[in-house]
């Protein structure tokens, strides 16, 4: 008998089922533990506490993966195919509240933002009639058009005066992981196919062995077993500006999640209703108030893993699931993690591009539901991808302005995603007043034959 159930609630065999889960996490780890090392190479933290900070965060990634895949009851979790990780939308402010406050205000800050977050989740979740295609469309476009970069510099490397830098043998061996991806995927539909990036990322490794770009001499550095511990830093502090800042951080973080999980939902033929939202927004809320505890990151929607659901067509929660059982593992077991790290930059690098690409055009589809004729949608697309590209493209444009303003104008998805929400409002929600020659509302105009009377009230 062919079971009932939706194919985002079905779980795949435990063979296929690991090694789709494994692919997840090697598809955002790299991009998860950027976010801890930036933030400590910019806070001066010394090596052992960016260690610290990358098992926390992979720790926390790892429950609120599970908590927006499997769920708890009817108050945390999205139950999609969602994987969580921490964005950059923290980094710039919580660098700027460790260089004015201290650590412990950073860390404060983000459990009053996540306390903050569980209290405006279900409010902000009533607001999904205010995200429709031409908004949710911009900001996912963005959202994998402004992480192209990212991916670029991992190919080419991240220093253009290097003498290593864009080598032809890194674009061959990231050219190579592409194609290779590219043929998986059309020569097979099943299995095969569905693990095309993880057989990529593999060969890739092998290959950038001879090339010299394969380094695992660090593999084993770190410790077998190590939970990261509750405030390092101290008893936490809340400065007002401080907490209000990550307050406003954490409400970008919503307003990117929503684009993203209704952009998931789309994907796999899931009906996502406010109450379904309003608790995948609290799992983000809480991702505060555990990363203020043990000293990581507000997570997100990680952009890779959403592209990867596409472009695989595996729609089951439970890979995700697993995929958030083998993150708490990792920040519980830091060698196995220091592993992972050493996959070649050109071969992840390769199949970040694809992921992020494949984000883009997630966003360009949802773009084509929109209405164009008789109406200024087109404009507030054109104005939100300008808003959004803007920082992206001159990075340092915004240096210049006053901390609270750089921390929305500074990150591209933010950008975007407040230019396309007002634009919306201003030209599809509020209503239009436009002078016409004519009677005076206090006047009755006379019927056309075949046609009712105006009413006064119609504009």
């Amino acid at each position: 008998m062919e079971d009932a159930r939706h194919p985002v609630d079905l779980r795949p065999a435990w063979g296929p089922l690991l090694l789709l889960g494994i692919q997840h996490v090697l598809v955002m780890y790299t991009g998860s533990i950027a976010v801890p090392l930036t933030f400590g190479a910019a806070a001066g933290l010394p090596h052992e506490t960016v260690a610290l900070l990358i098992d926390a965060d992979l720790l926390v990634a790892g429950v609120v993966t599970l908590l927006q895949s499997i769920g708890v009851g009817r108050i945390l979790g999205v139950r999609l195919p969602i994987v969580a990780g921490a964005g950059f939308s923290a980094v710039a402010p919580m660098i700027l509240i460790a260089q004015q406050y201290g650590m412990p205000a950073v860390y404060g800050s983000m459990l009053a933002s996540g306390a903050f977050g569980l209290l405006v989740a279900a409010p902000f979740a009533r607001l999904t009639r205010l995200f429709p295609p031409v908004v949710g469309g911009s900001v996912i476009t963005v959202i994998g058009l402004s992480l192209l970069g990212v991916g670029t510099d991992m190919v080419a490397g991240d220093d253009p005066s290097s003498p290593g830098y864009a080598a032809p043998s890194r674009l061959l061996l990231a050219g190579g992981v592409l194609a290779l991806i590219v043929v998986l995927m059309r020569l097979f539909r099943g299995f095969l196919g569905q693990v095309a990036v993880l057989i990529g990322l593999l060969a890739g490794t092998a290959a950038a062995v001879p090339l010299g770009y394969a380094d695992f001499s660090g593999a084993g550095d770190g410790a077998w077993l190590g939970v990261p511990g509750p405030f390092h830093f101290g008893p936490p502090e809340f400065p007002p500006a401080a907490v209000a800042s990550l307050c406003v951080v954490m409400l970008v973080i919503f307003t990117e999640s929503t684009a993203s999980m209704i952009a998931v939902a789309e994907m796999t033929d899931r009906t996502l209703t406010p109450g379904d939202l309003g608790r995948g927004l609290a799992a983000d809320g809480l991702s505060g108030i555990l990363a203020g505890a043990m000293n990581s990151f507000p997570d997100t929607v990680f952009a890779e893993n959403l592209g990867l659901v596409e472009m695989t067509r595996v729609r089951s929660r439970w890979v995700t699931a697993v995929a958030g059982a083998l993150l708490v593992v990792l920040g519980c077991v830091p060698r196995l993690g220091s592993v992972i790290a050493s996959l070649p930059d050109p071969v992840v690098g390769s199949a970040a591009l694809v992921m992020f690409a494949i984000v883009a055009g997630v966003g360009i589809r949802i773009l084509r539901r929109v209405d164009f004729d008789g109406t200024h949608n087109l404009l507030v697309i054109a104005v939100s991808l300008v808003a959004g590209m803007v920082p992206v493209t001159a990075p340092h444009i915004y240096d210049r302005l006053p901390d609270a303003l750089r921390i929305v104008f500074g990150n591209a998805i933010t950008c975007t995603a407040l230019t396309a929400f007002t634009l919306n409002l201003l030209f599809n929600h509020l209503p239009h007043r436009t002078h016409r020659p004519g009677p005076q509302p206090s006047e009755k105009a006379p019927a056309t034959p075949g046609e009712p009377a105006q009413s006064p009230s119609e504009t």
